[in-house]
């Protein structure tokens, strides 16, 4: 792509946990120099080269991969962004809402955040189950779960207490349901993160966001951020990922194409589970597939 090239019709996505394995650190520290030193100065150790470790280093480490990515791309324009969980700081970056080294800040203090408030409640995790959302909201109620993802029609994740998960995947299974429990230390998107909203919405009070023309879509909401975004963000550490909503309200605004600018390509592939008429871009691998 072009330097600073337009995308008509396009929506540029920015993903969130679970795509550690695609990032490479080398495009980060030789694109985004920046980023990398201050991602270490903020976490007190390279969060690049503990990946996995937890979301204290997992949030500003992907971070850095995705802002790292769209440099890459030329950082394209859009007037339509999104971004799955951690993925909102990364897209409300690239539409112009917010400095790239304040987004990093946001990043690494929600991982912190969310790291502190799981270990300091009772063990939790969470459970990718397939199945239709009826059936993956009957599964929380009977084990004391609440739905954390919405990721595209058939692919629902459960979050909660470690005994609620491990009795809904055996429930899950007996029912003919796929259920993988996810390699996360906490469970996110749950009350359980309510100790981190007061401290992530002082953090944001420090940080400048700027009125932008680009519609940055709410993965809480499934509806535009305003123009002060703090709130919604503050609200994502208890709230499902609405991730189906975001697909469609991007549609109905007139996307066509939807980039996954990456690292990976797992946005690329809930596009093509939830929306017929599309395409479904993988950026860093600038490979072009129809749904």
């Amino acid at each position: 792509m072009t330097e600073r090239q337009t995308l008509e019709s396009t929506a540029i996505l920015f993903p969130g946990q679970g795509v550690g394995d695609a990032i490479d650190a080398g495009v980060v520290r030789e694109l985004r120099p920046d980023l990398a030193e201050l991602a270490t100065q903020l976490v007190g150790v390279d969060p690049l080269e503990r990946l996995g470790q937890g979301t204290g280093f997992d949030q500003p480490a992907i971070y850095c991969a995705s802002i790292a990515a769209f440099e890459r791309l030329g950082r394209p324009r859009s007037s339509l962004y999104a971004g799955h969980s951690l993925g909102e700081v990364a897209a409300l970056a690239a539409a112009g809402a917010v400095d790239d080294l304040d987004g990093l800040r946001i990043a690494a203090a929600r991982g912190r955040l969310m790291q502190e408030a799981a270990r300091a409640a009772a063990p939790g995790g969470m459970l990718a189950v397939g199945g239709d959302r009826d059936e993956a909201l009957a599964l929380a109620d009977r084990f004391g779960l609440a739905l954390a993802n919405e990721n595209s029609p058939g692919q629902y994740v459960l979050t909660g207490p470690e005994p609620g998960i491990d009795a809904a995947r055996s429930g899950a299974r007996e029912l003919g349901l796929r259920a993988k429990r996810l390699s996360v230390t906490g469970a996110f998107h749950s009350p359980a993160m309510e100790p981190a909203l007061a401290p992530l919405r002082a953090e944001l009070a420090e940080v400048d966001f700027r009125v932008t023309d680009a519609t940055v879509i709410s993965s809480v909401s499934g509806a535009p951020f305003e123009d002060d975004p703090r709130e919604l963000l503050v609200a994502a550490l208890v709230s499902p990922v609405c991730w189906v909503a975001v697909l469609e309200r991007l549609h109905a605004d007139g996307a066509r194409s939807f980039l996954d600018a990456g690292p990976g390509k797992v946005l690329a592939g809930l596009v093509r589970r939830t929306l017929d008429d599309v395409e479904a871009i993988v950026g860093d691998r600038l490979e072009v597939a129809h749904a």
